[in-house]
């Protein structure tokens, strides 16, 4: 009898210690993957920062306006300071990186001191100038060999606790990429002068307008929302759809439709007054390119023009992989209205559409009262850094930092091996935006 109970007691015993056991494992195993979870985030958000921070730096040197330049020059303060935040979450206690550490941390002390003085009275020094353009140079640099890095922990799943555990442990890792590519980050940023520091989508605002252009449509039922759906799905057969209505409180009444079949699935916000879509999306395997970046462009006019989107001009395209991303905007007596915009995604392979967005355009759309332009385009050309070469220019409506509609001089110009986007308000001549523009092509 005792020794039943022995074995009872034993056997109770190695369960325990067995359970104890799995739950230590199990909370060691959480504990390690949130901080791999924060370690992957710290990082790919100092690559996103450090993208930020060079095509702010460089819109600072395209801009010409002393009451936008400083705001901008908070701006670049605002993302070094993040981007320091970044590296110290980061395992690199043991690894040195203070080279780098020290140039985000003079890039937003330079910004600051130079933001916060009075420009009109004391404005950007030659030499400030010359250091603000080294920075950026550095900036690419830098932004550059991080995005080398990026792609590689991305490509082949990499860990940063191996990181951590390489570092801690002095390893001697050949082939540990991040370690290298870090390396090689922190090696350039020592080469750069030490003299530097002696001495930031068009803002299109989803400003509410109550959707005034649906307010005169009359409401479509679920059985007419299912018909524009297969033409707005582009379903020849089969498949199966289902309809919903929005709940109280959306700030425009719509119909959700959602569709699969054995290819793809898809979803869609269709407004009820009017049956316009106001977003959709498909989603399928997209395979290799087939057709051109400027043939998806065609695809995507002839949608557009098939679903009632009148006088839409292009002026953004972006490849990624094999999808063509099309930005469209609305023209008025030829003058671009910036706030009534509709992007279409097409499949490259096949030239069909799997992606519309066109909140922006039912939400702002409306025939305008445009007014006259108070300066004419030569004199809000004189307006613009001398140092940009334009080769376009526009009329256009934007919204301007206070959510009000402006008209302005759109030009676009290089400076460098960049290009931008510059609009210069056409009643006083302000400077009212400034973008650097991204290369069309593959991403």
């Amino acid at each position: 009898m005792v020794r039943w109970i022995a074995i009872v007691l034993l056997s109770l015993g190695i369960a325990g210690v067995s359970f104890w056991g799995y739950k230590e494992h199990e909370d060691k195993n959480a504990v390690l993957i949130q901080a791999e979870n924060t370690y992957q985030r710290s990082f790919h958000e100092l690559s996103y920062n450090m993208d930020l921070l060079h095509d702010k730096i460089g819109t600072a040197l395209a801009m010409n306006s002393r009451d936008r330049l400083s705001p901008q020059l908070v701006e670049i303060w605002r993302l070094s300071s993040e981007a320091l935040s970044n590296v110290g979450q980061l395992p690199l206690t043991l690894l040195p990186f203070d080279k780098t550490e020290e140039l985000l941390s003079n890039i937003g002390d330079f910004t600051y001191r130079t933001a916060v003085r009075d420009l009109d009275n004391e404005p950007l020094s030659e030499k400030e100038l010359k250091t603000l353009e080294q920075l950026y140079k550095q900036s690419a640099d830098i932004k550059t060999d991080l995005r080398e890095v990026q792609s590689q922990v991305l490509d082949h799943n990499l860990r940063w606790m191996d990181v951590q555990l390489a570092l801690a442990t002095n390893e001697e890792q050949e082939d540990n990429t991040i370690i290298d590519g870090l390396k090689t980050v922190e090696k350039k940023v020592e080469g750069f002068s030490e003299g530097n520091m002696d001495s930031t989508l068009i803002g299109t605002q989803e400003n509410e307008h109550e959707y005034q252009y649906l307010k005169s449509e009359k409401k479509i039922n679920e059985d007419k929302a299912l018909r524009l759906s297969e033409s707005l799905f582009e379903v020849t057969d089969g498949g199966e759809f289902n309809v919903t209505q929005s709940g109280d409180g959306s700030n425009v009444p719509f119909y959700t439709v959602s569709y699969s079949d054995e290819d793809k699935s898809a979803h869609m916000d269709l407004s009820q007054q009017g049956g316009h879509p106001l977003s959709l999306l498909v989603d399928r395997n997209v395979g290799e390119q087939n057709i051109s970046l400027n043939d998806g462009q065609e695809e995507a006019e002839k949608y557009l023009k098939k679903h009632d989107f009148e006088d839409m001009v292009l002026f953004r395209s972006n490849q990624y992989d094999s999808v063509g991303v099309y930005s469209f905007l609305y023209e008025q007596d030829s003058v671009r209205i910036y706030p009534d915009t509709v992007d279409v995604k097409v499949g490259l392979d096949n030239g069909k559409i799997i992606g519309l967005t066109a909140r922006n355009f039912f939400m702002n759309h409306m025939e305008r009262d445009l007014p006259e332009p108070k300066i004419n385009q030569e004199e809000a050309r004189s307006k613009v850094n001398p140092n940009v070469d334009i080769q376009e220019d526009f009329l256009a409506v934007i919204d301007n930092e206070l959510g009000e509609e402006v008209l302005t001089y759109e030009f676009i110009g290089t400076l460098g091996d960049d290009t931008y986007r510059i609009f210069i308000n056409a009643a006083n001549g302000t400077e009212e935006r400034v973008e650097k523009l991204n290369r069309t092509g593959n991403i």
